[in-house]
């Protein structure tokens, strides 16, 4: 193997499994080399100016590539309380939240978007894998049950109450901090405390 494939396979490896195509010319791969492995089957394209390399372990490609080109998009609502176990739906869409003032990037992947205050954005997100070096946000639990109270009028009554029976009966769920989050929303607290009331 002479210099410039030896460089060329050590730039392809210091790439993590999916990567925008300004990461790979930091790397030193020109557009050139990018189609070429494309051709060549080494990279697989996700979309328009992002790759992911051929041999990596399956993952969620609809969630890699949201990830690449927002990384502030966090999962929320329906999707995340399908994540924690606390609704049958898997929607169709993925729910994806961002601060407000962002716009939402083009995607093929099949999302709904959400614009939350920058003042509340943080609370209750945690971050999942969704390929290897690569995370996205996630709303916690608690979180999403505050969401579907404050949103009911867009998810359904059904969906909030449904979300909250299941979180309560777990090990170790707390009303008294899931009322200290919901605080933060006035209009998911009065709705979720008359619930907690009549579940409790």
């Amino acid at each position: 193997m002479d210099n410039v494939a030896t460089v060329f396979v050590m730039s392809l490896a210091a790439l993590p499994n999916a990567f925008s195509r300004s990461l790979a010319q930091e790397e030193g791969l020109s557009d050139r080399r990018l189609h070429g492995l494309v051709a060549g089957g080494r990279l697989e394209r996700l979309g328009h100016g992002l790759y992911r390399k051929a041999d990596a372990p399956p993952a969620d490609l609809d969630r890699v590539e949201i990830a690449l080109r927002a990384p502030d998009a966090t999962i929320c609502l329906l999707t995340a309380l399908s994540h924690h176990d606390l609704c049958d739906t898997i929607p169709f869409e993925i729910d994806v939240a961002l601060p407000r003032s962002q716009r939402p990037p083009r995607v093929s992947a099949p999302v709904r978007w959400h614009r939350f205050n920058e003042a509340t954005f943080e609370l209750g997100r945690e971050h999942v894998e969704v390929d290897e070096g690569l995370v996205m946000g996630l709303y916690s639990a608690e979180r999403c049950i505050v969401d579907a109270f404050r949103l009911r009028h867009q998810e359904g009554d059904e969906v909030a109450i449904e979300a909250l029976r299941r979180w309560l009966t777990r090990p170790g769920a707390s009303p008294v901090d899931l009322l200290a989050m919901a605080k933060r929303f006035p209009k998911a607290e009065p709705a979720l405390l008359r619930t907690l009331r009549i579940l409790s």
